[in-house]
């Protein structure tokens, strides 16, 4: 990735890097710049009104076949990821499918046809004191997207992920800007998309993909006047940066950015004293799955002292050393992890609990686990931030009011889940209120890591797990961040959208009653 040199093409170059060695491979890799994205921009605008008019039929059909052609890649596509993201097979084979999974999701969504949110009040010219107008609503998508993608998932959350399905499924054309950890697995995805637009008889503006390795892409595609709206998933730095340059525009517009959780996970008493030995167990495996490298990993555990947390913590101790080192995804996010756990183990409020075992290769993270008093943490917010990878900090609390202390002086969550059992319920419902204010999901007896692709699901939070706590970039809902309502007040039928004009079948909702 920072190997850089000139293409054939006159263009700076980077090239891909295996993750596993750090060695650059493959052929050098043509950096796009400013020209490059004032065209897709360009391209996706004028593709736009085009592309938000195809029926709901044709842009099911379009969002299947990208599907479609992403299988057609075989394994030339895990193999090109298992060599640029370090992730094993099996993970890259079930992240496949769940981005194959979550375009027909939203296909469904789209050929259903509840997304448009049709609302109908009919005119009472004969109301008093004064007559009601005819009045007709329906979403419509914002515009051209653009969307970046994620260092941890190369599909699920990248070129051909969420944000695109969701973008896509809304009517919106998508300028993509891929991860320089992955160009080459980006590039085949953008392919297999290129290839559905063209089956489909689309515009070739309805999708792009841009490369680069470093921030200036990224910066001049969120300022393009063009782009109506921005998907991302990483850093806070790098979420809050876009959100800055997205704010300083002279039209500013929606990030919805994907940023920082440490998704805390409440031990309750009576939970502790039946399994705690089993939870310690299980936490590990949660811990260490992918390297630690989720955005719901459990990076931070609370318990009030007592009998089972010992159990707990003594499982756990003994487990970790048996946990390999893992290949992390890039070099950089392997140095940001290790400057992590060395704050942690240097801080003088902190006690080192166990550790993983040392890594023998390159970019491999050491799981680490921490523990430190609830006075400590509320003394210092720094224990309260994200270290990416398998890194989790225990904090001991002496009663269910400091428990909730620590609770409400953390910050805003993708997940909160609380291990309990039968004898824990009230105290469970006494949490559930202030989890709910801090966190997107509430899960109970399972751990976070792990995130259904379905309608019900939220994969957001308040700030800053997200930038926008109001939304979800996982699940069907996720398609409402890029539309917006349009209100047509005594329009001619025929100068009405045919979806509201009377006499169609569309789901809609007549002076607040559901119809059809």
């Amino acid at each position: 990735m920072s190997d850089t040199s000139t293409s054939q093409t006159g263009r700076s170059a980077f090239r891909s890097v295996e993750a596993a060695t750090g060695v650059a491979v493959g052929d050098p890799i043509a950096v796009h710049g400013p020209a490059d994205v004032a065209a897709a921009c360009a391209a996706a605008d004028a593709a736009f009104d085009t592309y938000r008019a195809t029926g709901n039929d044709a842009r099911a059909h379009f969002l299947e076949r990208i599907g479609e052609e992403i299988v057609a890649l075989g394994d030339d596509l895990i193999v090109t990821a298992m060599r640029e993201s370090g992730l094993p097979r099996a993970r890259l084979e079930g992240e496949r499918g769940r981005t194959v999974g979550q375009l027909k999701l939203f296909a469904g969504v789209v050929r259903r046809g509840g997304w448009m949110g049709l609302r109908i009040d009919p005119a009472m010219p004969d109301r008093a004191p004064l007559p009601r107008p005819d009045l007709r609503l329906r979403m419509i998508a914002l515009g051209p997207v653009a969307v970046f993608g994620a260092s941890n998932f190369p599909l699920a959350f990248s070129t051909g992920g969420g944000d695109t399905a969701s973008a896509l499924a809304a009517g919106c054309t998508v300028v993509v800007k891929g991860h320089p950890a992955h160009p080459a697995t980006g590039a085949m995805v953008a392919g297999a998309i290129d290839a559905a637009v063209a089956a489909c008889g689309l515009p070739k503006g309805v999708f792009s993909h841009l490369v680069g390795p470093g921030n200036d892409l990224g910066s001049a595609l969120v300022q393009d006047p063009r782009i109506a709206a921005v998907g991302f998933t990483g850093s806070r730095a790098g979420g809050l940066a876009l959100v800055k340059l997205a704010q300083a525009r002279e039209v500013p517009i929606p990030v919805y950015a994907e940023m920082s959780s440490i998704n805390p996970v409440v031990l309750l008493p009576e939970a502790l004293k039946a399994r705690g030995a089993a939870l310690g167990t299980a936490f590990v495996g949660s811990l260490t799955m992918g390297a630690g490298q989720f955005c719901t990993n459990p990076g931070l555990v609370l318990a009030i002292e007592g009998e089972g947390l010992d159990a707990f913590v003594s499982t756990a101790a003994a487990a970790l050393p048996d946990a390999p080192a893992a290949t992390m995804l890039t070099g950089g996010i392997h140095a940001a992890y290790e400057q992590g756990i060395a704050a942690l183990a240097g801080h003088d409020a902190v006690k080192e609990i166990s550790r993983g075992k040392v890594g023998e290769g390159v970019a491999q993270g050491q799981a680490a686990f921490f523990e430190t008093t609830a006075a400590q943490f509320l003394s210092d917010k720094a224990l309260g931030h994200e270290v990416f990878g398998a890194s989790s900090l225990l904090v001991r609390c002496t009663s269910e009011d400091e428990l909730h202390a620590v609770l409400r002086a953390a910050e805003g969550q993708l997940t909160a889940t609380i291990q309990m059992d039968a004898g824990d319920a009230d105290m469970a419902s006494r949490l559930i209120p202030l989890l709910e204010r801090k966190a997107g999901r509430i899960l109970a007896n399972g751990w976070p890591t792990g995130v259904e692709v379905a309608h019900a699901m939220v994969h957001g939070g308040p700030f800053p797990a997200t930038s926008d706590g109001r939304t979800t970039s996982v699940g069907s809902l996720a398609i409402d961040r890029f539309l917006r309502p349009v209100s047509y007040q005594n329009l001619l039928p025929e100068l009405l959208p045919e979806v509201l004009r009377d006499g169609t079948t569309a789901s809609r909702l007549i002076d607040g009653v559901p119809a059809n």
